[in-house]
């Protein structure tokens, strides 16, 4: 066998076996969304995942090193793309965001599995890191909407966006938590300007 069939041989085999392991991760991945849909998180395991998907244990750990990680991606899978908003008005922005944010937990399961990795933070280390990476990579993506404020003269030179950031997603995730995502627009925009009202230039 010459050189170039034989290196095409190798890249037919990587092939397969990456739409294989691809294929897998996507039955772990539906029997994860099934099995929250029909039991919540109190029936929620590793366990009842493996059974369903047909996969075992080791290649789910393998893929999602707990419990926690697996929930954050079917979590990524429910949620709805919200709109990065640049209306010229960081009141309106935040407003936008937050009244987005809300809708999309109360009308998808994306809000319930999300409270689900926030319980399973509060008791297992591995899940309150995969909970803390999350929030840091939120906290950087909702920054940018500050610092695009800050730009245009809307927001004051020494504000910090990730704190700003921190603060208004605190909220945000307080509202999940106690089940507060039924709140008017009007009162969503008295929060918004309660939030904002330091950081205006």
């Amino acid at each position: 066998m010459d050189e170039p069939e034989m290196s095409q041989q190798i890249k037919t085999r990587q092939s397969v076996g990456a739409k294989r392991s691809e294929a897998s991760a996507e039955a772990i991945r539906n029997a994860a969304t099934e099995i929250l849909a029909e039991k919540g998180y109190a029936g929620f395991s590793i366990e009842a995942v493996a059974r369903r998907a047909r996969a075992g244990k080791p290649t789910i750990y393998r893929w999602w090193p707990s419990k926690a990680a697996l929930l954050l991606d079917v979590y990524h899978r429910q949620k709805r793309p919200i709109a990065d908003h640049d209306s010229g008005s960081i009141e309106e922005d935040v407003f936008r965001f937050l009244r987005d944010l809300f809708r999309h937990w109360r009308e998808t399961p994306s809000g319930s599995i999300f409270r689900s990795v926030i319980a399973e933070a509060q008791s297992n280390e591995s899940a309150a890191e995969a909970l803390r990476t999350y929030r840091d990579e939120r906290m950087a993506h909702s920054a940018k909407l500050i610092e695009r404020a800050k730009a245009r003269g809307d927001v004051r030179a020494d504000i910090d966006p990730l704190i700003a950031a921190n603060l208004m997603t605190s909220y945000a995730w307080t509202s999940l938590l106690t089940d507060s995502l039924d709140c008017d627009e009007d009162t969503l925009r008295q929060v918004t300007r309660h939030l904002i009202g330091p950081w205006k230039a």
